[in-house]
């Protein structure tokens, strides 16, 4: 039902728009035919959308649509079928039936009265529901009685002559038994005297009452109720009318008799009685409300009206008696019944325009006094029927007051004058006297009239009685009496009346200055407890009244003055009084006090009389130890006036807490601290004479050495109220009275400060400082002070500034406006503070520097407050005084204290919060350049033009700051309007950046400023030239250009429907720049790309119209509004770009910086945006497999899991701008922490949901920086300074701690990864990044606040922990967690920091602890228990670590049903040991995830021996793959055949082949190439080969018979193709040399293509569209006659025009199977460097072996042989480059030169590992771009030419005019070869991560007798040249020195001599 109601309420609002939603409410009511079926069962929805409907109509008039009021009018006319419980929903209660009724009707009379159709209508069925429900035969059920009482309350429309039925009806069924009732219980003899007052009653009526049944009651309660409801609607017939006031006048009469009538007279007792008691009252009330409302209708006979009007109001008179004497007026029904009667007599007075007031006056006044007599004098309050009596009093004097004011005077005195008529006392007893309860209630009740009717002549009537009461008559005298008068005085004095008020207030201060003058005598002791009450509580009471109440500013002012006065007479008097305790007598007028001082303004210029009063009062507060406590460390001995002794103790005590403690005396001296001024009394002297200080005190009450004594103690008790800043010995000098003095300035200036903060009472309009260090400071500017009193007012000063800090730290855990209060102390005193810096005093200099920088350091917050923000940087250079113009010097000091602290507050809030600091002084350029002040923007330029910060170390600040975070680096970058790619060593530059975006910002302010005010002259001009050209309301000839076109005309150029006229051009232009954001999320969502600076612009001037709308005062359409700032939120995260982002960040710190009150709202809608970028996975939370990173690309080659294609947007885009995004929440979180508990709940809803699923991260690499930013910002929330704001949330606080330790070790789930940005800033981001957040974790100890009496908040022996499950010890596991993620956080931030900086050969700057084996031990065990993924990441991360290996093999065995979805656990139980030992955890592999190719690949090696269930498991791997990834390890699969015992992958390859063409093409090639014997010189061929041998051409046959027609065609067509041109070579050896090129020319000619769907061999993916006929190439050869040919190749999933060529070698004798693994291993390094994006260049060209020494070879494109080059240029490559691309420093031969760097870089890496000879530069292309290409890799791993002599000793070529383009400077120091290093050595590391899957390709075909594996340890060579055992930053400076020794060495250059000797080939 509340869903149905916002809606209604929502629709209500804009009908037009929301008419669907209307519409859908009317179709969820009761349809019309099944309300009118007999007996509906309506639902509860049902019911709802009925009242939902009625609801609608009733608050939406004038809707057109009358769909709503038929339904609801439907519903009306189904109501008599409703009185069945068959109607409603079944167990629909008949109290939920009631309210339904009471709603439903409720909307119905509010619809009839905005729709008059509707009414009617209503009208017309309504007289037949009542009677319907009048007849219902079922009123047993009580519904039809419910609905007839909630129509009694809520009457719709009726007609007329249904009206006078109804009545008739009511009268007929319901009322004759009252009218027959009253005629027999008046039947005796009752006697009425003219006004209607019965003389006598009959007291027989119980019987015949209690005879009434409650159901008769009620149906009289209800047809009274009715009747005054239908009179109300219509008017009804005259002779009905006279009816119902028979029955009234009757039911009054009984009513009389009914109130006399005893308790004990009645047989029926207890609750039932009650019941019945308060039915039949409740009927008499609606009787009495009939009987009013049948007299107040109109009426033509005047006279008989009149005559009426007399006896119904006797009647009521007397009936309100009757309830005073009531036994039953105790009752709330009596009450109320009293309370309508005299509402009937104040309406019945007024009906005849108050001739009735003078007859009703004279009963009304005994009526009162009767309520007096009767009502209660204790408590507060008299009762209701005493507050029904003021009430009906209040109004018949504010009537009769303009209508004949004579009788009302004669009430009022007659009231008045009762108070002395009763001097009669009643005898108590036979000593005491008690005072009359109407007396008191008399008095009770003129007061309150008094404050009500609020009249000067009332109170002038009244108060002289009251006061003569008071002087002579029974008051004058201590008692009740004198007590009640005093306090009804004071009401009237509080009224402000001039003239009443100065007699009360000198009657009220006299009286008090008499009970001390009695003080001691010895008739004291004798008096009577009201005359201490009158002192203690009365008359103070009188005081504080007079106070809080007053108005008149001029009254307040002599108040206050008279008050003070009596202050100091009373402190005086009680100090000569001997023994005698002041605090007695002055605590009780401290309230009265505070409460006049509230509005007093303390910093405006006081009389010295005034000031005078001031300092005598907090004179005798320090003096009988009124103040609170100032001294939290010491404990106070609280005494009683009894043990009074001299003020010298007193004065002592007082420094901790008061003689006389009373916590509302407390509380006063707080409140009158903030507003009492300085207490400097004179300009000259800073301390009165002696003389009047010992008037003061009084020292004749001193005696001899007592003053001494005194005088030490006040010393003593001024050196502990300082703090024993000063000591005692140093006051010598100070006197005791001046001590004493002295002490309560420091009272006054502590306790102002510990009260609000410190913060003055100062009016609106005040320009004076609100901070009490204004107050503290004027005494340090007294001229002429001596030392010791100087000495002990800066201790106060410092004492009260403790204070301050203090109370504002006790401020941090509160919320709403306490804490508003302690940001505006803050913000005040600052600003003071920074004001005071120029103050002509050198000591006032001082010490506001030292105090500001405490109060910085303690409350960073104020480092971005607008308003300190603007006192520091232009409150210098405002006008200085007069006296000082001329004093340059003084200018000079102060410019310059200014500029440092400037400096040093600029810098600090850059170092916390660089974001939020930009933005503000971006802000304060603007604000310069809007006032036009050139002097301080000049300065501030000059400051800001010397600070630069970057994301390293600073300059400007020591140690690490969160502007050190790189996040908030570059966040603070796109705050600025800068970004972080630029350049690798950032620098922002506060000055330009500010400048320029401040600039900027004006410009987009400035432009919509302009087009308001444009718009506003021109809808002007339109106003005033409206009604003489357009007197029509549509469109003329005449009507000119009106708003609605200009808005088209702003809001763009298509048709926009037309505004109305009156919309403010802030509307308009919110909803067009809603629509624009709109367009570039639409776009967005649908991929495409949006512009970046028009998207900034359009967010500028949107922020810009934001922030003018806040300025406005005109009305906006909010909702627009809302949404404009909702979508400036948002917008960054919907399009996730980092343009996008950085544009989010300037404009958020823009509206942040300009409106502090949006920040909270930004805030929220930022965090509700990042909770969606999780939902829907974007960025950092893209947890799907396919955004993993390099892993997704490696798949499933090197890394397990399915083949995915890239996603459509770029990962890492997404994931920079969650980086620049959290680096702006950081920036946040620094500013709010301090000052607003809801921005940090709101960070830590976001952080809570961040981290609830650690698994919903992404694991792309790019996000590492990112993530552990996140964790950092997480830490740094949960031990942030001021947690203790959250204690509320402490537990949380834990819980989501160790959330954040969670999600940081499940990132480490997954195995180590790099990442390649485009911009070289990237990697050092990341890697400082993870340092920051490793430095945090060192750094961070146990908060003790989450230890509760020594443990932990969770105690997990017993119950399970929401992030870690069960535990056994939360402690230690705790501590076992953090070290374990500090080890793997310090190994990844070193990992990084390789990678940022990889010939920093240095090692790492913090070297590590060495770690024992245990403590592996412990690492795996816990990694294991939180994660097992972590746990072999780890093993992945120390791959030579025993320790960990062992451990995890353990783990692996006692937990291997848990881990079998792990395919990295595979190595730690298939082993050739668990194979030998057929181990039971091999049955897990059916089971076990799929593994990697590579991985697999392993398990086909003899050590595995072809075990049934490995094999199983590698073929259930590869039938996972689709056969085009697997094709690429053909040569492997070849070899498995070896093996294949059970031919297992015989079956997978037959499978395979049928599965896909390409594959079984590849695999007969390749079958056909494998089939010739080894090359094992003279040793037979072993019987294992053979059989090998044997079995290639079976299985060749049987992939060719497994062929169906279509595939055997594309077979056929194919290979006899390629066998075609493949035959050439034949053909020509015969041949000559010079006729070779054309026979291959005709031979050529002779092939034609057969099909659209051949492909080259070496490349599936290209189809051959023609041969190049013109194209063959003849090759040498010592044997047979090679040959190039070129094809015309187009791409098989592209456009089939786009067509290429490319050339092929087809090979004749030669083996081409070792090139194949060489270039598989490049292929394979070449995609590990990709997808790192690491950008080294790789060309793994095509080769495929087709039969035995046959081969296709494809041809490096735009290419030529080093040697080629030689042949056409003598000079090096260096001169070739020049020839080629342009000078040296060009873009070409720079282009050329990095092209060069990225590829030899990338073969360096490449050689190292395969250790390719023959480097000659026959074998070393260089293509068209400047890249190097190694080819021909007939020597590779063990092998090299001459016999293996191994001469090319240098693990890759280097020679000297390749290092003359590496290196220009010929030493290894150029940038050149610096980057050659840094490509290098991160293409190592990346080589080493993929180990294993490169040594398992080669692994395979060792027993393929190819060459390379002949001799040596190949596979164990290859390992050892992969260095695992050394750290990354080990590897490093081994590749650095590889590098190193490659270097032009000679061995390289003695090669290529031989080869020029030997072959002829150029060197």
């Amino acid at each position: 039902m509340e869903a149905l109601t916002e809606l209604c309420d929502l629709t209500s609002k804009n009908p037009n728009q929301y008419s669907s939603k209307i519409a859908w409410i009317c179709k969820r009511c009761p349809p019309p035919e099944s309300l009118l079926s007999g007996s509906p069962r309506i639902s509860r929805p049902q019911l709802h959308a009925v009242l939902a409907t009625a609801r609608f109509i009733s608050q939406c008039p004038n809707y057109d649509d009358s769909t709503p009021r038929k339904t609801v009018l439907e519903f009306i006319r189904s109501i008599p079928s409703s009185f069945g419980q068959s109607f409603w929903p079944k167990s629909f209660p008949n109290a939920s039936i009631a309210s339904f009724y009471n709603e439903f009707l409720g909307y119905v009379v509010k619809a009839t009265e905005l729709y008059q159709d509707f009414s009617t209508d209503v009208a017309g069925f309504m007289g037949g529901i009542v009677f319907a429900a009048l007849n219902d035969g079922n009123s047993d059920l009580g519904i039809s009685r419910a609905f007839l009482s909630v129509l009694s309350e809520c009457f719709p429309p009726i007609l007329p002559s249904d009206a006078n039925k109804l009545v008739t009806r009511l009268l007929d069924s319901f009322l004759s038994t009252c009218s027959t009732a009253s005629s027999s219980n008046t039947s005796g003899n009752i006697n009425v005297d003219a006004l209607g007052t019965t003389a006598n009653g009959d007291n027989r009526g119980a019987s015949s009452f209690k005879e009434e049944s409650m159901e008769t009651l009620e149906k009289q309660d209800i047809a009274f109720r009715l009747i005054e409801r239908v009179l109300d609607k219509v008017q009804i017939d005259p002779n009905l009318l006279e009816r119902i006031r028979l029955i009234t006048k009757e039911q009054l009469r009984l009513m009389t008799s009914f109130l006399k009538i005893r308790k004990h007279d009645w047989t029926e007792q207890g609750s039932s009685l009650k019941a019945k008691i308060n039915m039949k009252l409740s009927v008499y009330k609606a009787a009495a409300k009939l009987k009013v409302r049948s007299h107040v209708a109109p009426d033509s006979d005047g006279k008989s009206s009149k005559k009426l009007l007399h006896g119904a109001l006797a009647l009521l008179v007397e009936a309100a008696e009757a309830c005073l004497y009531s036994v039953w007026r105790r009752l709330r029904t009596c009450e109320d019944l009293f309370n309508s009667l005299l509402d009937g007599i104040s309406k019945i007075a007024f009906t005849r325009g108050g001739h009735l007031l003078r007859v009703l006056l004279i009963r009304f006044k005994q009526l009162v006094l009767l309520t007096c007599a009767q009502a209660e004098t204790g408590g507060s309050g008299q009762g209701a029927m005493f507050d029904s009596v003021l009430k009906t009093s209040c109004e018949i004097i504010e009537y009769g007051w303009t209508k004949d004011r004579t009788p009302v005077d004669t009430f009022i005195m007659g009231l008045a004058a009762s108070i002395r008529e009763h001097n009669d006392y009643e005898e108590k007893d036979a000593k005491e006297k008690a005072v009359p309860v109407v007396q008191l209630n008399v008095i009770r009740l003129l007061a309150e009239l008094n404050v009500q009717v609020n009249k000067a002549e009332v109170v002038d009537t009244i108060l002289p009685l009251f006061i003569e009461n008071l002087e002579e008559g029974d008051a004058s005298t201590p008692g009740l009496l004198r007590l009640r008068i005093l306090d009804a005085v004071s009401r009237m004095a509080s009224l402000g009346f001039e003239k009443s008020y100065r007699e009360v207030v000198v009657l009220m201060m006299r009286s008090y200055l008499s009970k001390l003058s009695s003080i001691g005598l010895a008739e004291s002791n004798t008096l009577p407890e009201e005359a201490n009450s009158e002192r203690l509580e009365t008359l103070p009471a009188g005081f504080e009244l007079i106070a809080r109440d007053l108005t008149n500013a001029t009254l307040r002012v002599d108040y206050r003055q008279r008050l003070l006065s009596l202050c100091s007479d009373v402190g005086l008097a009680a100090e000569s009084k001997t023994g005698s305790c002041g605090a007695d007598f002055l605590g009780p007028l401290l309230p009265a006090v505070a409460e006049i001082c509230s509005d007093f303004d303390p910093t405006v210029d006081v009389e010295p009389s005034l000031l005078k009063l001031f300092r005598n009062l907090w004179f005798y507060v320090a003096l009988f130890g009124l103040a609170p406590p100032v001294l939290e460390s010491l404990k106070s001995n609280p005494t009683t006036s009894s043990s009074a002794g001299s003020t010298t103790a007193v004065s002592i005590q007082a420094v901790n807490g008061p003689y006389m403690w009373n916590p509302h005396w407390c509380s006063a001296v707080k409140r009158i601290s903030q507003g009492t001024p300085p207490l400097v009394v004179s300009s000259v002297k800073w301390l009165e004479d002696e003389l009047e200080l010992n008037a003061l005190h009084n020292p004749g009450s001193r005696r001899g050495s007592g003053n001494e004594k005194a005088a030490a103690s006040q010393r003593a008790a001024l050196s502990a109220a300082l703090g024993g800043r000063v000591e005692v010995w140093a006051m010598s000098t100070i006197s005791g009275v001046k001590a004493t003095y002295l002490l309560a300035v420091a009272f006054l200036e502590i306790i102002r400060f510990s009260s609000n903060g410190g913060l003055l009472n100062c009016s609106p309009n005040s320009t004076a400082s609100r901070s009490a260090f204004s107050c503290a400071f004027e005494y340090l500017k007294s001229p002429n002070l001596v030392p010791a009193v100087f000495q002990c007012l800066m201790a106060m000063v410092h004492r009260a500034f403790e204070t301050a800090l203090s109370w504002l730290e006790d401020q941090v855990f509160e919320t709403g406006y306490p804490m508003d209060v302690r940001e505006s102390a803050l913000a005040v005193h600052a600003c003071f503070l920074i004001k005071s810096l120029s103050q002509r005093d050198e000591h006032v200099r001082e010490v506001s520097v030292k105090l500001l920088a405490q109060l910085r350091d303690r409350f960073p917050q104020i480092l971005w407050n607008s308003s300190c923000l603007d006192f520091l940087l232009f409150s210098v250079h405002n006008d200085p005084p007069s006296a000082i113009v001329s004093d340059p010097a003084w200018i000079s000091s102060v410019r310059s204290l200014y500029q440092k602290i400037v400096r040093e507050w600029i810098i600090i809030s850059l170092s916390h919060a660089p974001c939020t600091s930009q933005g503000l002084l971006q802000e304060k350029l603007c604000k310069a350049n809007m006032w036009q002040k050139a002097q301080p923007t000049t300065d501030v330029v000059s400051l800001l033009s010397e600070i630069r910060i970057g994301p390293g170390k600073s300059d400007c600040w020591s140690g690490t700051k969160t502007a050190n975070i790189p996040a908030v680096m570059a966040a603070a970058a796109a705050s600025s309007g800068g970004n972080l790619k630029l350049t690798e060593a950032f620098n922002l530059e506060v000055l330009s950046t500010a400048i320029v975006s401040a600039t900027v910002k004006c410009n987009h302010s400035g432009e919509i400023a302009g087009m308001t005010r444009l718009y506003e002259n021109m809808e002007k001009a339109d106003d005033d030239f409206e009604p003489a050209t357009s007197p029509g309301p549509g469109p003329g000839p005449g009507s000119g250009p009106g708003p609605s076109s200009f808005s088209r005309l702003i809001s763009g150029a298509f048709p926009q429907p037309p505004q109305p006229k009156k919309e403010s051009f802030g509307s308009i232009l919110l909803n067009k720049f809603v629509r624009l954001l709109q367009k570039f999320v639409f776009s967005a969502e649908k991929g495409g790309d949006v512009d970046k600076s028009s998207f900034r612009e359009t967010c500028s001037q949107a922020a810009a119209l934001v922030l003018s709308t806040l300025d406005s005062d005109s009305k906006t359409n909010v909702e627009s509004f809302s949404q404009l700032l909702r979508l400036l939120c948002w917008c960054p995260a919907y399009i996730s770009t980092i343009d996008a982002m950085e544009t989010g960040i300037f404009i958020w710190t823009w509206l942040v910086s300009a409106a502090p009150q949006l920040g909270p709202v930004v805030l929220a809608e930022l965090v509700d945006a990042w909770l969606w970028t999780i939902d829907t996975k974007r960025g950092l939370f893209a947890s799907d497999t396919r955004y993993s990173g390099p892993a997704a690309t490696l798949r499933p080659h090197l890394s397990p899991g399915e083949p995915q294609s890239l996603p459509e947007k770029d990962p890492v885009q997404q994931i920079q701008a969650h980086k620049l995004w959290i680096g702006f929440f950081i920036d946040r979180f620094e500013v709010v922490q301090h000052d607003s508990i809801v921005q940090l709940l709101l960070l830590g809803r976001m952080l809570q949901a961040t981290t609830k699923l650690p698994w919903k991260f992404s694991h792309h690499p790019a996000a590492t920086g990112t993530f552990f930013t996140v964790m950092l910002f997480g830490l740094k929330f949960c031990s942030c300074q001021y947690r203790g704001s959250l204690q509320k949330v402490r537990l949380g606080l834990q819980i989501l701690e160790d959330g954040l330790y969670r999600a940081s070790l499940v990132w480490f789930a997954h195995e180590p990864e790099w990442f390649e940005a485009d911009h070289g800033n990237f990697a050092h981001s990341e890697a400082q990044s993870m340092s920051s957040f490793v430095q945090f974790l060192q750094n961070q100890s146990t908060d003790p606040r989450i230890w509760e009496n020594g443990n932990f908040l969770f105690n997990m022996k017993d119950q399970c922990h929401p992030v870690w499950g069960p535990l056994e010890n939360y402690a230690t596991d705790r501590e076992k967690r953090k070290q374990l993620l500090l080890m793997l956080c310090q190994h990844e931030a070193d990992r990084l920091e390789v990678w940022a900086q990889p010939v920093n050969s240095k090692d790492s700057t913090n070297p590590r602890q060495r770690i024992s084996s245990e403590k592996w031990v412990e690492y795996t065990r816990t990694a294991f228990a939180v994660d097992p993924r972590i746990a072999f990441s780890l093993g992945a991360r120390f791959p030579t670590n025993p320790y960990i290996k062992a451990e995890l093999t353990q783990l692996v065995q006692s937990h291997i049903l848990e881990i079998r979805n792990i395919p990295e656990a595979l190595p730690y139980f298939v082993t050739p040991k668990a194979v030998d030992d057929n181990s039971p955890l091999l049955q897990q592999l059916p089971y076990w995830a799929a593994c990697s190719i590579t991985q697999a690949l392993e398990f086909f090696t003899p050590a595995y021996k072809g075990h049934p269930r490995v094999m199983a498991y590698i073929l259930r791997v590869l039938e996972s793959y689709p056969p085009s990834k697997v094709t690429f390890f053909m040569p492997q699969l070849i070899q498995a055949l070896r093996y294949d015992d059970e031919m297992l992958i015989e079956g997978y390859l037959l499978r395979a082949a049928q599965r896909s063409d390409v594959f079984a093409h590849i695999l007969i090639w390749q079958l056909q190439g494998e089939t010739c014997p080894p090359e094992q010189s003279k040793e037979a061929v072993s019987a294992k080969t053979q059989a090998f041998l044997a079995l290639l051409p079976v299985v060749r046959e049987h992939i060719i018979d497994g062929f169906g027609p279509e595939a055997r065609d594309v077979f056929r067509r194919e290979f006899d193709f390629f066998e075609k041109v493949t035959s050439i070579s034949g053909v020509l050896y015969p041949l000559p040399k010079e006729e070779r090129r054309d026979g291959i020319r005709r031979e050529l000619e002779k092939i034609q293509l057969d099909g659209d769907d051949l492909y080259l061999p070496t490349a599936p993916n290209k189809l051959v569209k023609g041969i190049q006929v013109n194209s063959g190439i003849p090759l040498q050869s010592a044997a047979k006659v090679p040959i190039m040919i070129t094809f015309d190749v187009a791409d098989r999933d592209g456009d089939p025009k786009d067509i290429t060529p490319q050339a092929c070698i087809f090979k004749v004798g030669d083996d081409c199977r070792q090139d194949v693994l060489a270039l598989q291993v490049i292929s394979l390094l070449k995609d590990i460097f990709a997808a790192v994006g690491l950008n080294l260049y790789l060309y793994p060209y095509g080769v495929l072996p087709t039969d035995p020494e046959r081969g296709i070879i494809e041809v490096v494109p735009n290419s030529r042989s080093r040697s080629q080059m030689g042949e056409t240029t003598d000079g090096g490559l260096y001169e070739i480059f020049q020839q080629d691309f342009g000078p040296v420093g060009s873009p070409g031969f720079e282009t050329a030169r990095e092209n060069f760097i990225v590829s030899s870089a990338g073969y360096a890496v490449a050689s190292l590992l395969l250790q390719p000879k023959d480097r000659h530069n026959g074998n070393l292309l260089i293509d068209s771009v400047g890249r190097l290409v190694h080819i021909d890799f007939g020597f590779i791993l063990e092998t090299s030419p001459g016999g293996n002599m191994r001469f090319e000793n240098a693990h890759f070529k280097l020679s000297h005019e390749m290092t003359q383009l590496l290196d220009p400077s010929g030493a290894m120091k150029s940038d050149t070869w610096h980057l050659f290093e840094s490509l290098c050595v991160k293409g190592y590391l990346l080589a080493r991560r993929h180990m294993n899957g490169i040594i398992n390709t080669v692994l395979m075909m060792v027993e393929s007798g190819l060459p390379c594996f002949s001799r040596g340890d190949p596979i164990g060579n290859l390992r050892k040249r992969f260095r695992p055992e050394m750290s990354e930053r080990e590897a490093a400076n081994h590749m650095i020195h590889i590098c190193a020794d490659a270097y032009n060495k000679w061995t390289t250059a003695g090669y290529d001599l031989i080869q020029y000797l030997q072959q002829g080939i150029e060197k």
